[in-house]
């Protein structure tokens, strides 16, 4: 009679998990995810074993953009039973997903092995070989017109101009032994005024927080600060070269023609790209427009040897040319000017300089609507990210160009990125942003449930910066989703 007691209950509490799975996976299929994820925590609560309830809680997670919870139940799942595709899948989609792409490609690998059928495995290969061949490479924001309530975001994305000039120029790193920059004084020496300037950038660098941070353009500023003092370097390296003579030994030549001696070239190199960049940040596009043509053709009429860094300095003079003849309306040269950069970097192997063309053509062609061409150039700029921030918003302005296209799911894959890599940086304004694009992609896609999801987290980091504006929007955005709720 015991026995039989206890095979009655038995049953009772199989019954009751198969009813718990089975109200998990309705939901889950409705969007309903935070539904779908306490019906299969409760029946894993009653069989803590459960793999099929284990992969459904994964999904949930991966749905919600957990993808570290996602992994920890896909893995207790393979626990149990080593070989089961689901789990292996959504292993490998939540390393896919938290960027740890060779990993993930073992799994699609091992999941294909096991069951070639599957179509996602194939695609999961092919994703993850393309984003490890991507992150092989070498290391602005867009203008985009959003739709709706959430307008307020635009008034933040005001493309940031050229930033200080030098720091834009690449340079090809060089080992400075003291035979080439001979001592500190001689360094103070040859640069004159720009060695204070030398200094205050090195004190700059030593900041932990301010080198961390990433420009609106994009830009690291560690980056920034760096390739001017490696231009500093590289202007005296090459003037201790061109005139290894003391500075007593300078004064008493006589006075050279305009140019005509290092020294001259760089300090007019410098103020002249100085006053180019504070044009076009000031406003007076037609300004810096007219300076930077007439820079143009005196460089072009110097040879290597009198500017070693020539066609970086090129380069850096399409992308500013550019930019001022789209602030002046005129989209097709502006265009011309940023694939003339873009062509010379890549002839010259300049990685930096690449990068930067990449975005200010990324950048036309969204202002100006044609989101295909600014997603096709925005994604070669990808394997040029290394850093966080930077990664967190490229996949974002992605995502944004693809929701501006009707590609609710792609956006919705970018910004799954997008808030992961700002999650691990604990950046709450960039998963504020990637929220809302998470939000606006599940609205369109008619996963409401998910969609509130995305939207309260919006709003809860909304109050975190205490934005007036943004709470509104994305109160009015929350609203609307939650009308679609089944009640």
């Amino acid at each position: 009679m015991a026995k039989k007691t206890e095979n009655t209950e038995d049953d009772i509490l199989k019954n009751r998990v198969l009813t718990l799975r089975a109200e998990g996976e309705w939901k889950l299929r409705k969007g309903n995810y935070k539904h779908a994820l306490s019906s299969f925590s409760a029946a894993l609560d009653l069989t803590p074993k459960d793999k099929k309830c284990f992969v459904g809680r994964a999904k949930c997670f991966m749905r919600m953009g957990q993808f570290k919870n996602a992994l920890i139940d896909a893995e207790a799942s393979i626990k149990e039973d080593a070989s089961f595709p689901e789990a292996l899948y959504l292993k490998a989609e939540a390393l896919y997903y938290m960027g740890e792409f060779e990993f993930a490609l073992v799994f699609y690998h091992r999941g294909q092995k096991i069951r070639p059928q599957i179509e996602g495995f194939k695609l999961g290969i092919q994703k993850a070989e393309e984003a490890i061949t991507n992150s092989l490479g070498n290391s602005s924001s867009l203008k985009l017109e959003i739709r709706g309530h959430l307008s307020f975001l635009k008034e933040e994305e005001e493309i940031e101009q050229p930033i200080a000039v030098i720091q834009n120029l690449t340079k090809k790193e060089k080992h400075h032994t003291p035979e080439t920059l001979k001592n500190e004084k001689t360094t103070k020496q040859l640069l004159g005024e720009f060695y204070l300037h030398k200094k205050f950038l090195e004190k700059l660098l030593k900041d932990q927080d301010l080198v961390k941070g990433v420009t609106k353009s994009g830009e690291r500023v560690e980056d920034i600060i760096q390739s001017s003092i490696t231009s500093l370097n590289n202007c005296a390296d090459f003037w201790s070269q061109e005139m290894p003579v003391s500075l007593k030994d300078r004064k008493q030549q006589p006075k050279q023609q305009k140019y005509s001696s290092p020294s001259d070239r760089v300090h007019f190199l410098l103020r002249s790209l100085d006053e180019i960049d504070g044009e076009l940040t000031s406003g007076n596009a037609k300004g810096s427009l007219r300076k930077g043509e007439e820079l143009m053709r005196i460089i072009q009429g110097w040879s290597k040897k009198d500017c070693p860094v020539k066609e970086e300095i090129m380069c850096f003079l399409h992308g500013c040319i550019g930019n001022a003849l789209f602030d002046l309306g005129d989209v097709d040269k502006a265009l011309q000017h940023h694939h003339k950069d873009l062509e010379l970097a890549k002839q010259c192997k300049f990685p930096k300089a690449t990068a930067r063309a990449l975005a200010n053509i990324g950048r036309t062609y969204a202002e100006t609507g044609q989101f295909a061409k600014a997603i096709e150039f925005w994604e070669e700029k990808i394997p040029f990210v290394h850093e966080g921030l930077e990664k967190t918003w490229l996949l974002h302005e992605i995502g944004c160009c693809y929701l501006e296209l009707s590609h609710p799911e792609k956006a919705r894959d970018f910004g799954l990125r997008s808030v992961a890599v700002a999650e691990e940086l604990s950046d709450n304004k960039w998963q504020f942003r990637a929220s809302v694009l998470l939000g606006q992609s599940e609205l369109n896609l008619g996963n409401f449930e998910s969609s509130v999801s995305h939207f309260e987290k919006a709003l809860s980091l909304a109050k975190l910066q205490n934005d007036s504006t943004a709470l509104s929007a994305i109160q009015e955005a929350l609203d609307e989703a939650k009308q679609h709720l089944p009640h």
